[in-house]
Order: structure tokens, then C-alpha cells, then sequence
């Protein structure tokens, strides 16, 4: 087992590693080095084209081949004229069959493959921001039709002018959040002395149309005027035909958007709904079951609808909108609707009140701080169940409880009710640790395995139309060395485990796994694939910064081949069996390649019918340890079950330690060369001084020839003098928090024998 690259989660089995490392964690790094790729520039390009961009990123030692989530995008090293590769420079192919949208950009390192970053792809022109524009006078001008690709300064506003007629209708969009851009703009469109003519700061849309013909401008800027390289931009300037919809640059999915559609859903609703539809005297009728497309348009929108149903009849009803990425919370109310007995007035009766689907497992109280994961596989969006108590007509009402001020057409929702089709989505995200710094770097790190190492996905399932069963989870498609092990979702609860685990002696390599979830519904198999989200961006503190988490398109799996585990954790009997009852003892074996601070950790075990265990202390300094379980006190029925032990240690990790002996090796060789060298070079200066006139200017040539050489060699002995001192200071020992993860142990429980 080994130091993992997420972090942790929920109070049961994070309170082990808090409790653990409360007295060893101080400011110490948490989480051991990754692979991050930061920025790209630009950031997109267009189909068919091929363009030059520059990456940075953290920890990008040998930097390989840059690879994207579709092989319709393709990258080789940009040469210099000598052909050797230009520094963190590449040259991007997009091609013509590339669909518009957004694609994952990653580079292949050292400690394996990088975290992402998102790349566009669009079908207008692009242009690169290449010199300051941070005044009307430096305006850069920006054709119609185009993506400008550009980065804020701090305490900066960019300009960029363009031309344009009467009339024309034009379509004015920033992308920032949507690509992982740290950046919240300020998009103010004005006239040519750069006087304001509309504002959006809310990252909305500018629908402008042309008052007279004449140059404008657009002035850009970060909502509180910060600035750097994480925050960039992409900004479209399009015309758009009067009476179109505007169709916005693609943007990234929450996480939480994972549990939509509904497996089998149409991509466009067979109805749609129309206004007015607000009061009692206009609803629109409808018929179950029913796909609605509807708008919370305008402020304070009201959408009634009106359908018969007859007692004891069972309705899902399910709305998406928040999951949409947008700002809005629906409700729904639902009331039988009779005739009071003058047959003038109406009876309402509340039937069912929707609203809210709630995380199925905990998250952080606040979103961000150290108590709990900022991903939230939870909703404001709706999915409940409506049984109909009595025959006759009833009403459905749907509102977003944020709607009240707001008038945005783009506020779209889909209604769905259908009789009940039980069904599963699943997300699954790395483990962090819940430290009282709010430390949360490691949520941003990829699947890049050190050898040795076994790390750790919660998986979180949403479960849909009452469904209720067992779900086994699977990571297939995997490098040469590395293998995965689900900790099942049991029937009825909501998370499970993925673990990874790499041999020591795994190869360096690469896959794009396949992840997914099976589970029986009606006695048929079924499939379903597992989302990994991750957090944009590293964030040392996050009590300074907000995480943005979002979905990633694919699951990229990586090993380093070179970097090892500080420590694996195996037991010496992958599979163990006992009798129901019995005392189950595992006999631990630990592989240590650091020190460490302290003299044990505290280590759960995990696992469907072990996850009500104690705590155990384990030995950090012993080589085997034998670890002792009463399945009496956790009451586990007969059966086989998959387990691993979780805990938290702080390692003195040396980063790229071999490189320290590979300089020395390296200085010592030439040194010794030097010492020859002026051992040969003293010899020629005396032999010079005795040489016959005929060989003395024949022996001072050669002279000069060694000083040259003696000079060569002289200034590489220097440069391996300053590496050694380099990677020296680089490979001291640092203290890193980090999760430990055992390799996964398979119990096997056997019922007691009656007599």
C-alpha cells in the first residue's frame, strides 16, 4: 500500500488520519509532489488548424508528450532551428472532424501524467493578446467573428476595439469559469471615447445591437481587479440573426451534474412549455407522462400545469436546471384541485411539496472549509416521488426559489414524469485529508501512481426512482503493472471505494481507464459509467480560496516508472478466512522507503461490513505487524467481503533523491578528468621550456590547445559542482502529510457449522 494522491472525506474514517497527524501536522506540505498542468495560451483553437501554444504548470520535470481527450486533437514538441525541442512549447493540431467544444489537455511528466487543463475548440477565428492593452490608445483590434485569447494583469483593464454597422446584432461572450479560469469578469461594451454603454458582471451574456455606425470598444476586467496568469479568458465577438438563440461558448459540468439525464431521455423535450401559464385562469393542460422544456422567464416566473390522475397511481417527477450550471433552485408544488360545493370556488389540497435532492454523503458545512470535501454530488434541482391520493384534476406548480429578481431567458428547466424507471449514475473523486489549515492541494491531483503506492476514489452513487441494490464497482483498461479493486456500494447506501494499486516494478505508462458500476435491475445487468471530478486549481489554503470543482471528460491513469511510494502496506495473506464470529487476525507487512515523523499512525479498516471497526496503532517503524479484528462486536454476516486499512502518516519525503547520487557520480568523474588534464598541462608547460627552437612554437600551440581544454572541462566540474548543490537542496528531506492506503485484503467469512 502507499501514500495516495487525493485526500479525504467523512468524519468515520477521516477522524483516523486527523487524529493521527493533529500532533505531527504543523506547516508541513500536504500531499506528496503531482504532476499540475496550469495554463495553456492560448487555451483553444480552431477546427481544421494547427497553432503553436506554451504550457506552465507545477512539477513538469521531463516533460513528454502533451496528449487531449479526443484523438481528433494531436501535439508534437515545437523544435528550435538546431531541431532540439523549444522549452514547454508545442504545436496543436485540431482536426477538420473535431466537433466544437471543450476538450482535457494533459502532459506526460516525470511522476507521470498531469492534471488537466481545458482546451476550446471553436469554428470562429482566434486571436492570441501577444503585447499590453490596457488602454483605449493600446486597444487591441478584434475582427468580427473571432475569439480574442487573452490574460488579465492585475489591477488591469484590456480593451480591444472593433467595427461596426448600424442595426447589426452582436453577440458579446467572455468564457472564464467554464475553461478553469480563476477569472470573474467584468464585460462592459462602450463607444469610441470609452464611455459605458452596457455592463455584465455576472457572467451573463451582451446582446448588443448597433446604434450607429463607427468604432467600439470592449473594456475587460476581473471583478475585484485581480490579475495573473490563472486569470484568462476566452472572448467571443459574433454577429448573431435577429430572433436566434444565443448559443454561448461551451462551458465545464458541475460536479453534481453527473446524475443527468435520465439514461434513455430524448435530447430535446416533446413539449414545451408557454406562457401565460402563471395563475389559476391560465395553466396549460397536460397529459402524464409528460417531458416539458420551460424558461423561469421573466422575474418571478410562475409555471402552472394541469393533469388528471386517479388515486393510488405512483409518479416520478424529476427537474433539471441548477445541474445545467445554472443559478437557480425549482420547487414544485403539487394540489388536487376540486369544486366547493356552491361549484363556484375552487378546493386546493397539497399533495406533494419537491424540492431539494441532498448530497447522498456528507460535504463540507460551508462548501470549502477542512470538515468535509467541496464536491457535492447533491442538487437544488428535483427528484421525488408523487402518489396520487384521489381522483380528479391536478395542479403543478414550478418556481425557482431565486427567481424573484431575476429576468434571464436563459433560465431554462426540463420537467420529467414518468412511472418509476429505477436506475443509478455514479461520480467518484479523490480522497483529501481533513486538516485544521484547510490545506486542499491534493484535490487537484491526477491518477499518477508512484510505484508501490495504492491510492483511494470515493464513489458516490445517485440513485434514482426508488433502486435500491448492490453496486459493484470496476476500473478496467489499465498500464502494464497497475490493478483496481472496488469496495462495493451495498444495497441501500450511497458510497463505495475505488482502490488503485501499482507494483513497485510497474513500467512508466498510460491508459485512459474505463470505470463504471454494475448493478441487477428487474434480474437484468446493467452498466454504468463513473464520472471523476476534480478541483481546477491547487489551493494551499482554502480558507483564502474557494475550490472549483467540476467533471472531467475521460479517467486518465498514469505511473511514473522512476518515483516510489514513502511506504506500502500489504498483508502477508491476500485472502483470509475465519468463521462467523471468530477473532480475524491480518498479518500486516510494511515496506518502508522514508522516514518518517513519529512512531506509529493510526490506521481503519474500510470496507462494506468493516467500516464500524476501531481504530488500530500501527508500529511506522515495524516491519510486520499483526492486526487483530472481532467480527463477534461488528456483527458481519457470513460472506466475502473486500477490505483495505486507511490512515494518515507524515513522511520525510526527498524529491528525485536518485539524482543526488547520479551528479555526485558525475562530478567525481570530472574531476578526476581535471586533475588529468592538469597533470598533462603542467607536463607540456615544462616540456615547452626544454623543447628545441624547431618544436617550440609546435609545443605552445599545444599548450594553448589543453589550456582550452583545461578551461572546458574546468567550466563543466563548476556546472556539476552548482547541479549537485541544486539537487542537493532540492532532495532534503521535507515533511508531507499524506494518506496511506493498504492494498486491498479479501475476507472470507464462513458461517458456523450447526450441530
Amino acid at each position: 500500500m502507499a501514500m495516495i494522491s487525493g485526500r479525504f472525506y467523512r468524519a468515520s474514517i477521516a477522524g483516523a488520519v486527523l487524529i493521527s497527524l493533529s500532533r505531527l501536522v504543523l506547516a508541513q506540505s500536504v500531499g506528496l509532489p503531482a504532476p499540475r498542468l496550469l495554463t495553456t495560451m492560448p487555451m483553444g483553437g480552431r477546427v481544421g488548424t494547427e497553432l503553436e501554444i506554451k504550457i506552465t504548470g507545477e512539477h513538469l520535470d521531463d516533460l513528454g508528450e502533451l496528449m487531449f481527450s479526443d484523438p481528433r486533437l494531436s501535439a508534437k514538441r515545437k523544435l528550435d532551428p538546431t531541431g532540439k525541442p523549444v522549452a514547454d512549447q508545442y504545436v496543436v493540431r485540431i482536426a477538420r472532424d473535431c466537433p466544437v467544444g471543450l476538450y482535457e489537455a494533459r502532459v506526460m511528466t516525470r511522476l507521470g501524467i498531469s492534471s488537466s487543463r481545458i482546451f476550446a475548440v471553436g469554428n470562429l477565428n482566434e486571436v492570441v493578446q501577444t503585447k499590453p492593452n490596457k488602454s483605449l490608445s493600446t486597444a487591441l483590434e478584434l475582427p468580427l467573428n473571432s475569439i480574442c485569447n487573452g490574460t488579465i494583469s492585475d489591477r488591469a483593464i484590456d480593451h480591444m476595439s472593433f467595427q461596426a454597422k448600424k442595426g447589426q446584432r452582436l453577440i458579446v461572450d467572455c468564457a472564464t469559469r467554464g475553461i478553469d479560469s480563476k477569472l470573474d469578469a467584468t464585460v462592459i461594451i462602450a463607444d469610441s471615447t470609452g464611455r459605458d454603454l452596457m455592463v455584465e458582471r455576472r457572467g451573463g451574456v451582451l446582446d448588443f445591437t448597433v446604434p450607429k455606425d463607427g468604432k467600439y470598444l470592449i473594456k475587460l476586467h476581473e471583478l475585484t481587479f485581480k490579475g495573473g496568469p490563472a486569470y484568462y479568458y476566452r472572448l467571443g465577438l459574433w454577429e448573431q440573426p435577429a430572433g436566434k438563440p444565443i448559443e454561448r461558448q461551451a462551458s465545464t459540468k458541475p460536479v453534481n451534474s453527473f446524475s443527468w439525464p435520465p439514461l434513455g431521455l430524448a435530447s430535446q423535450a416533446k413539449q414545451t412549455e408557454f406562457e401565460p401559464n402563471n395563475d389559476a385562469a391560465h395553466t396549460q393542460r397536460i397529459s402524464l407522462p409528460c417531458d416539458i422544456a420551460g424558461k423561469f422567464f421573466p422575474a418571478a416566473d410562475v409555471d402552472i400545469f394541469e393533469f388528471e390522475a386517479k388515486k393510488g397511481e405512483e409518479w416520478w417527477v424529476e427537474v433539471a436546471s441548477e445541474r445545467f450550471g445554472l443559478p437557480t433552485d425549482p420547487a414544485i408544488l403539487v394540489q388536487h384541485v376540486s369544486q366547493a360545493k356552491s361549484g363556484t370556488a375552487e378546493n386546493l389540497t397539497d399533495v406533494a411539496e419537491l424540492t431539494d435532492i441532498p448530497s447522498p454523503v456528507k460535504v463540507s458545512s460551508n462548501g470549502y472549509a477542512y470538515d468535509g470535501p467541496p464536491y457535492n454530488a447533491g442538487t437544488s434541482d428535483i427528484l421525488g416521488k408523487l402518489v396520487i391520493k384521489q381522483d380528479g384534476l391536478h395542479r403543478l406548480q414550478v418556481t425557482d426559489l431565486f427567481g424573484g429578481t431575476r429576468s434571464d431567458s436563459g433560465n431554462i428547466y426540463r420537467l420529467v414524469i414518468r412511472k418509476a424507471e429505477p436506475d443509478f449514475a455514479l461520480v467518484a473523486w479523490g480522497l483529501h485529508m481533513e486538516l485544521r489549515n484547510g490545506d486542499r492541494n491534493a484535490l487537484s491531483k491526477p491518477i499518477a501512481m508512484r510505484g508501490g503506492a495504492t491510492i483511494a476514489l470515493e464513489v458516490v452513487a445517485f440513485r434514482r426512482d426508488g433502486f435500491d441494490g448492490e453496486i459493484e464497482i470496476a476500473m478496467e483498461v489499465l498500464p502494464e503493472g497497475v490493478t483496481a479493486h472496488g469496495l462495493k456500494i451495498p444495497a441501500g447506501q450511497s458510497r463505495g471505494l475505488m482502490l488503485i494499486t501499482a507494483k513497485q516494478d510497474a513500467p512508466r505508462g498510460y491508459s485512459n481507464a474505463k470505470f463504471v458500476g454494475r448493478s441487477k435491475i428487474g434480474g437484468q445487468s446493467i452498466t454504468r459509467p463513473c464520472r471523476l471530478a476534480s478541483v481546477a486549481w491547487p489551493i494551499p489554503d482554502s480558507w483564502g480560496e474557494i475550490p472549483s470543482p467540476r467533471l472531467l471528460a475521460d479517467v486518465p491513469v498514469s505511473v511514473s516508472g522512476s518515483d516510489l511510494a514513502p511506504l506500502t502496506l500489504t498483508s502477508k495473506t491476500p485472502l483470509i478466512e475465519v468463521k462467523s464470529g471468530e477473532k480475524i487476525t491480518i498479518p500486516l507487512v510494511l515496506k518502508r522507503r522514508s522516514e518518517f515523523s513519529g512512531d506509529k499512525i493510526q490506521i481503519k479498516a474500510i470496507g462494506a461490513g468493516f467500516d464500524n471497526s476501531p481504530k488500530i496503532d500501527l508500529s511506522i517503524k515495524a516491519d510486520t505487524m499483526d492486526v487483530v479484528i472481532d467480527l463477534e462486536k461488528l456483527k458481519t454476516p457470513p460472506g466475502e467481503y473486500l477490505i483495505a486499512f486507511m490512515g494518515g502518516a507524515v513522511a520525510k519525503y526527498r524529491h528525485q533523491a536518485e539524482l543526488v547520487s547520479a551528479t555526485e557520480a558525475a562530478s567525481q568523474k570530472m574531476s578526476i578528468e581535471v586533475k588529468a588534464l592538469e597533470a598533462e598541462l603542467k607536463k607540456l608547460a615544462g616540456d615547452v621550456q626544454t623543447a628545441p627552437p624547431a618544436k617550440k612554437d609546435q609545443m605552445t600551440k599545444a599548450v594553448a590547445a589543453m589550456n582550452s581544454k583545461m578551461k572546458s572541462a574546468t567550466d563543466a566540474l563548476n556546472a556539476t559542482k552548482e547541479k549537485l548543490k541544486r539537487v542537493t537542496e532540492a532532495a532534503q528531506p521535507t515533511d508531507i502529510a499524506d494518506i496511506v492506503v493498504s492494498e486491498p485484503i479479501t475476507i472470507r467469512i464462513k458461517p458456523v457449522e450447526k450441530k
